[in-house]
């Protein structure tokens, strides 16, 4: 079997591991990545069991815009049994390769997370139709993203995996005594968030309920960037918790098992807007294989994550969120069994050798039909 994917995803290093879990069935595995995509150079690991080929973009940096230069040389050379488009259905970029596939008689799939009805304008309400007809099968990464690909007229097979799991040898529990005497929180209940500073992600309802919580000894930690921080800043003076909060822009992406594991609970408190839910919420897994106890909205894909392995609180509801962060502060048993349960959830589903397993029997059911 001969497998050739195209994913502007992986120019991270981090995530070549599922590719290398994929070569170990043995197929012969290539990958077309970005040179560079938006300002971030191919980290190109060590390549192993794979081959990389790494293209110049047109429109660098345009997540459903951008085109690869010479994508038809290398397709040809190739010439894959499947491609694999690790894009959503409506991206130009998924027209670019799909075409090119089907005029070597490849088989073809997409990948999308998609979970909002949308309706595109022209062209690419046309692109998207012409990748819907023309895709041999698909991968959700939501259940949701399912039934928005069904809602489209899309009735051939769907798959639902997540686009990447975890590496449990790089996000595993971990000693960082250090690293919390240097951020100064030896002594406090770290209550983590790591992501985007944006308003869909949920970070004022987050400040509301710290400035509800009792208990002195509790520092929030804010792991991330975006055009929100000088809000959170203004925030927190006002409710005067700025002696609770401590906000950090840039964490190096090798280091961030490391701050993780700072965390005595994390949570992602996103809320849906009218154009937008959570997709995954992949710091919730990242979260628990450090053996982190979380606690997420019900935003979108997050109580699905989290199930029975953590506290899922109302979207925005301040109040609800607060009773949850003070069960974990109040019942150490209730985090050692959520830790249990999250720790046997990512090793069961979310690894990036489960990930890679379960994309390699879609290619297996790809090539049998």
């Amino acid at each position: 079997m001969k497998i050739l994917m195209v994913s502007k995803a992986l120019v991270a290093g981090a995530y070549h591991k599922k590719i290398e879990e994929l070569s170990r069935f043995g197929m012969e595995l290539h990958l077309i990545v970005p040179e560079l995509w938006a300002s971030q150079k191919l980290e190109a690991g060590t390549g192993e069991g794979f081959s990389i080929y790494p293209l110049k973009i047109i429109f660098n940096g345009h997540n459903h815009f951008h085109l690869y230069r010479k994508l038809s040389a290398i397709i040809e050379k190739v010439n894959p049994d499947i491609v694999h488009i690790d894009e959503e259905h409506y991206s130009l970029v998924t027209f670019q390769v799909m075409r090119l596939s089907k005029k070597i008689g490849a088989k073809t799939l997409f990948f999308t997370w998609q979970n909002i009805y949308k309706n595109y304008p022209f062209p690419f309400s046309w692109i998207e139709q012409y990748n819907l007809r023309h895709a041999d099968i698909a991968i959700a990464g939501n259940n949701e993203a399912k039934e928005v690909l069904r809602m489209k007229g899309f009735n051939k097979e769907i798959a639902v995996i997540p686009q990447f799991g975890v590496d449990t040898q790089i996000y595993r529990k971990m000693a960082v005594p250090d690293l919390k005497d240097n951020l100064r929180l030896s002594h406090d209940f770290v209550i983590g968030y790591m992501g985007r500073f944006v308003e869909e992600k949920g970070i004022s309802v987050l400040l509301d309920a710290i400035k509800r919580l009792k208990i002195k000894n509790v520092k929030l930690l804010l792991i991330g960037n975006g055009h929100l921080k000088s809000t959170i800043l203004n925030k927190t003076r006002k409710l005067e918790i700025e002696n609770k909060v401590k906000i950090l822009d840039h964490v190096p992406s090798t280091k961030v098992p490391e701050y993780m594991n700072c965390f005595d609970c994390l949570i992602l408190p996103s809320l849906t807007r009218p154009n937008w839910k959570e997709q995954f919420g992949r710091v919730l897994i990242e979260a628990m294989a450090c053996e982190v106890p979380v606690i997420g909205s019900s935003s979108g894909e997050i109580p699905r994550v989290i199930g029975n392995a953590g506290l899922v609180f109302q979207e925005g509801n301040t109040n609800d969120l607060a009773e949850k962060i003070e069960l974990l502060l109040h019942n150490r048993d209730l985090c050692k069994e959520l830790i249990k349960k999250g720790l046997e959830k990512v090793q069961s589903k979310y690894t990036q050798k489960r990930i890679a397993e379960e994309t390699y029997h879609v290619y297996k059911e790809l090539m049998l039909n």
